[in-house]
């Protein structure tokens, strides 16, 4: 049996119960950046919304238990969520010593729309300006998520892949708008994402005033 150079044990020393939580992000109708939250089954808090999660379940993988939180407690299948941070705070959880692994996702609307027609009375969505005074520190993963996805979005075109293709300028602008919570000058905007966009030599067809050109997301420009 392994010990260490204190001749203890690994069974010797405390050990944290390992949770997930995931903040699943959309630009809803209302375009607005989003956060899916989902109501608690707990006892104590039953009418209380969070971020879906779980706890990690013995011989399973971090991975594996985001995926089965996301189906599970929201209904969401087929995504690809990716670490964020771990919230260590002893006391984060007042139900004991609980480490969160933080994830993030990006969906499009329309896979969030399902599950709120789905599980209308489980599943909701709120402004991300507006998810606040939820259990735990779910209020700071938000935050932090959401200035992860901002981040990216600052000199890439959609890089959550959230338009189709193909797409105009202003319906680009008008999605980073939402993901910002800001206005953005159209000018220097058209001149940061340019360089990242192929023109496919087609226009916007039924649309009023000057034609618009129609873009895909360049592949491979560092």
């Amino acid at each position: 049996m392994y010990r260490d150079s204190s001749g203890k044990t690994l069974a010797d020393y405390p050990r944290p119960s390992v949770a997930v939580d995931t903040a699943v992000l959309t630009v809803g109708p209302g375009q607005t950046l989003d956060v899916l939250l989902v109501r608690r089954d707990s006892a104590r808090r039953r009418d209380a919304w969070a971020m879906p999660g779980t706890f990690l379940h013995e011989g399973e993988t971090l991975a594996a238990a985001v995926l089965r939180s996301l189906e599970q407690k929201a209904g969401l299948r087929g995504t690809t969520p990716r670490q964020l941070h771990v919230f260590d705070d002893p006391a984060r959880d007042d139900r004991g010593w609980v480490l969160s692994v933080a994830h993030v996702v990006v969906l499009p609307w329309a896979a969030v729309e399902h599950v709120l027609r789905t599980r209308p009375d489980d599943v909701d969505v709120r402004p991300v300006a507006e998810a606040t005074g939820l259990p735990f520190d779910h209020d700071a993963i938000i935050e932090l998520a959401v200035a992860t996805v901002r981040a990216g979005h600052r000199e890439r075109p959609d890089p959550e892949g959230l338009l189709a293709e193909p797409f105009t300028l202003r319906e680009l602008r008008r999605l980073h708008e939402a993901v910002a919570g800001a206005r953005l000058g159209p000018d220097s905007f058209r001149r940061r994402m340019l360089p990242h966009l192929q023109d496919t030599g087609r226009i916007a067809e039924g649309v009023v005033g000057r034609p618009a050109a129609l873009f895909t997301r360049r592949t491979g420009v560092g």
